[in-house]
């Protein structure tokens, strides 16, 4: 969510407020480390679900979804004995992509096989045909859409919303860290380095000039990038240079229980005027409950927060077109991290619960599997807000500070089980 921290920390004696947040995302590092993916060869793998049971590549026997890559000498035969060989163990090869190296080739698979076949047995199996560096994970049934759909797909997410963006780029490129540095952090101090215009390539990280100015960062440290990734990426962020600002406009109209209309709106930087209105109607100590410290240069931050680039903002509005809310949801890095703020003599209506409860529902349509919100322990709205999702939570606290996680991915895991027992309830009593 904050700018590049060195640059943070450099101008903490002009800006209180993200001196305090620099502080608090230090800690929040420590304690919560971005480690690369776990090996789905290791014990704590998860099962493959019923989408990816369903067609087996042997009749009657239980099969998994893999995607994997391999690098292999361009050369001919070279893909035909990896074929033979994953034939040998009764593979079958639903989809294949080829990113071209030069003297090699990296091929992308994606393969149904046997459930009683370990990531190991077909590894071995590859080496074995000439593979080397190669790469194995679970896939699921997403995966099975082919490449260009997929591709088309996500350039239309990225055409209907500027918040998209780093979204999209998570979808096409897998399990990554993305970070847009803008190029004038909103804490002061010196912006990342420019990028070239058509970006920089460098084995697990790539770099690519932000519509807007600025660097936007991926980072894949456990699988390189190919050109082939890299091109495509580019092209997804010239087209949403090429579009422009841009986000949904449409809107809710909802009835508070003490019959007062309010309209829930996606808001962006246009709403810097309004936003900066009701930050000064707040008082200070929900300000401070918000932000965590003393509150100073709300131009340069509320910029930031409301950008598309670094997430998603949901705005309260009266009939007078008043602004009384505002809930932000933040990619930060791999994370997403939801915040609240209402005005003083708008609280205790409901709007809080409201508005956390969409921003949840758009981080789990986003596909993240998890949120996180930083607030004070005595922060009881808050906490009550986070528990009535009635999600799986995770609380660490250490000296006032409070990070309360929801798990999405256990509540949707869950509810495809229960509707799986439903499901399978149903045939029975069909039967």
């Amino acid at each position: 969510m904050t700018p590049d921290m060195a640059d943070v920390t450099r101008g903490q004696h002009e800006h209180p407020w993200w001196a305090a947040m620099a502080q608090l995302r230090t800690w929040w590092a420590r304690r919560h480390g971005h480690a690369p993916p776990v090996s789905d060869t290791d014990t704590g793998a998860r099962s493959s679900s019923p989408e990816e049971q369903a067609g087996p590549a042997v009749v009657g026997e239980e099969s998994t979804l893999w995607r994997m890559r391999t690098t292999v000498k361009d050369a001919p035969g070279s893909l035909a004995a990896l074929c033979t060989a994953l034939a040998g163990d009764r593979v079958d090869i639903l989809s294949l992509q080829t990113h071209p190296l030069g003297e090699d080739t990296v091929d992308e698979f994606l393969l149904r096989a046997p459930g009683a076949l370990a990531a190991s047995d077909l590894t071995r199996a590859v080496a074995q045909a000439g593979g080397k560096g190669t790469w194995i994970e679970r896939a699921d049934a997403h995966d099975l859409v082919d490449a260009p759909t997929r591709v088309l797909g996500l350039a239309t997410r990225t055409a209907l919303d500027a918040a998209e963006l780093p979204l999209t780029l998570r979808q096409l490129l897998g399990r990554c860290t993305i970070r847009s540095l803008p190029a004038s952090p909103a804490g002061g101090g010196r912006g990342p380095a420019d990028v070239p215009v058509e970006g920089v390539l460098e084995d697990t990280v790539m770099r690519l000039r932000a519509p807007e100015g600025g660097v936007i960062t991926v980072e894949r440290p456990y699988l390189p990038f190919t050109p082939t990734e890299f091109a495509r990426a580019r092209a997804l962020v010239e087209l949403d240079a090429r579009l422009g600002p841009r986000i949904p406009r449409s809107q809710d109209v909802l009835t508070l229980p003490e019959g007062n209309d309010i309209t829930v709106r996606r808001a962006d930087t246009g709403d810097l005027e309004a936003a900066r209105a009701m930050h000064e109607r707040c008082s200070a100590r929900t300000l401070g409950m918000r932000y965590h410290g003393p509150v100073g240069d709300a131009d340069r931050y509320l910029n930031h927060l409301l950008s598309p680039r670094f997430g998603r903002t949901l705005a309260v509005q009266t009939p007078s077109g008043r602004i009384v809310g505002l809930g932000h949801l933040l990619w930060d890095g791999d994370e997403t991290e939801v915040a609240l703020l209402v005005e003083d003599q708008w609280q205790r209506r409901g709007i809080g619960t409201e508005l956390l409860g969409r921003l949840v529902a758009m981080a789990d349509e986003a596909g993240c599997e998890s949120v996180y919100a930083v607030t004070q322990s005595s922060n009881t709205g808050m906490v009550a807000a986070m528990r009535g999702l009635g999600l799986p939570l995770d609380y660490q606290i250490e000296e006032g500070t409070l990070v309360i996680t929801a798990r999405l991915a256990e509540a949707a895991a869950r509810k495809a089980s229960e509707q799986e027992a439903m499901r399978y309830g149903e045939r029975v009593a069909r039967d």
